[in-house]
């Protein structure tokens, strides 16, 4: 049962801190920024504490918006810049002249570290979102991992362990050690951050057992991130033959090399069958070499990184979405693409908010054999009208449960209980979620 929203009897102050706040486009940033519309819509004041970036900002210069930027430093191979450690204190010190009702941490980098402290040294109540699952993303992105943890152990010191322990970071080397000394390290953090706060949420049922896994007594409530339909267009190119689509960010972590490779072996069945990659594909060599030898070979259309509000056009001329990555905490893009009707196939087996295998889609293993079984076997039903109609209705109805009308009312329900706890209070009780 939903708790009734307990009443404030005023506007509501949200501090946001955020790690990743450009400056590319990505899901977590358009989640916060989505959030801070929601707020100032409402009336509610919002304070936005985020790495110096440049990055696509429609809030900046609202009436009761605050955005404090830290020093920060670009992240080698990657489109983000993390807060370097600077300012720390001071900005604790501002945050708290500002008096928040909230502290809402968004990630388990330096900026979640910050946040987190803030909280516990300000005394005010804080809300843990697990965006973006860190373990999954470390084997991708070694690079970063001796300058967050170099963060986190100069706050043991300077916490003098009140926050996390040399120990802390000990046992978690200890209980992780399948996962290397960094990851460990961060990990550590992870649970510590998540145990401090008042209240944890997550975008699917999968990343709510992540954070059940790293501690069991968890107060955890899933809050899918809202999507709504994006406007049509017409097509962006004429092509025969089925069209397969993906969208999204291509990045090592995202399986688009396993998705070239599937596709070879669908392309050999359906030799009118295309590939499209929508996305910035030439960041990265090894997967730039893929794609442009599928394109020369006339399997693959490659038209490049697109605005949010084009991509309706691509999800309309599509007849099937593929999504070969595993390390999604929800994937806005499944969302997108089944509210525009397309039947998925993904190979993760633990996301499927918006996909009920044989009826909308297939879930496979993450192999280019079964990755391309799955396809094929959706591209072989497409001619059954009855088939397609059933498939794009349940996609339909899977995706319109969690809108941005349906996310706003939740979380500022949520925003509301917890600051309704006050400054001091430990933990709220947990509830279904």
């Amino acid at each position: 049962m939903t708790p009734a929203v307990p009443t404030v009897g005023r506007p509501l102050r949200v501090a946001q801190f955020i790690d990743n706040y450009g400056p590319g486009s990505n899901g977590l940033m358009f989640a916060v920024q989505q959030l801070e519309g929601n707020l100032l819509d409402a009336g509610h004041e919002v304070i936005v504490v985020a790495p110096a970036a440049k990055g696509p900002n429609p809030h900046h210069g609202r009436p009761g918006r605050t955005e404090i930027r830290l020093p920060s430093v670009r992240v080698p191979k990657m489109p983000t810049r993390v807060a370097n450690g600077r300012h720390f204190e001071r900005t604790i010190e501002q945050v708290g002249k500002m008096r928040p009702d909230v502290l809402h941490v968004h990630g388990f980098g330096t900026i979640g570290v910050l946040g987190t402290w803030a909280a516990q040294r300000l005394g005010i109540p804080m809300i843990q979102t697990w965006h973006t699952d860190f373990d999954a993303y470390a084997d991708h992105y070694s690079t970063v991992l001796p300058l967050l943890t170099g963060v986190v152990r100069a706050w043991a010191t300077l916490t003098r362990g009140k926050f996390v322990s040399q120990h802390d970071i000990r046992q978690a080397e200890i209980r992780y050690e399948d996962r290397g000394r960094s990851t460990a390290s961060l990990l550590a953090v992870c649970q510590k951050m998540l145990e401090t706060a008042t209240l944890v949420t997550t975008p699917s049922p999968k990343t709510a057992a992540r954070c059940l896994q790293m501690s069991p007594n968890l107060n955890v409530r899933v809050v899918p991130n809202g999507v709504d339909p994006l406007p049509p267009g017409p097509p962006p190119f004429e092509h025969d033959g089925p069209l397969v689509l993906y969208a999204g960010r291509i990045a090592p972590e995202k399986g688009i090399p396993l998705l070239a490779e599937a596709f070879t072996l669908v392309h050999a069945q359906y030799p009118t069958a295309r590939l499209c990659i929508v996305g910035d594909w030439q960041r990265y060599a090894n997967i730039k070499r893929i794609l442009a030898e599928g394109r020369d070979a006339g399997r693959i259309f490659l038209p490049g990184e697109q605005k949010r509000d084009d991509l309706g056009a691509f999800y309309g001329m599509a007849d099937v979405f593929a999504f070969p990555s595993q390390t999604d905490t929800q994937a806005l893009v499944l969302h997108e693409a089944a509210l525009a009707g397309l039947p998925i196939v993904s190979v993760d087996h633990e996301l499927q908010l918006v996909i009920d295998p044989g009826v909308n889609g297939e879930i496979t293993r993450p192999t280019a054999a079964s990755l391309a079984a799955g396809i094929m076997r959706v591209l072989e039903r497409l001619p059954d009208d009855e088939w397609r109609t059933r498939a794009q209705a349940r996609s339909v109805e899977l995706a319109s449960q969690w809108s941005i009308a349906s996310q706003a009312e939740e979380m500022l329900r949520i925003y509301a209980e917890v600051a309704a706890t006050g400054p001091g209070y430990a933990k709220l009780r947990p509830t279904a979620g």
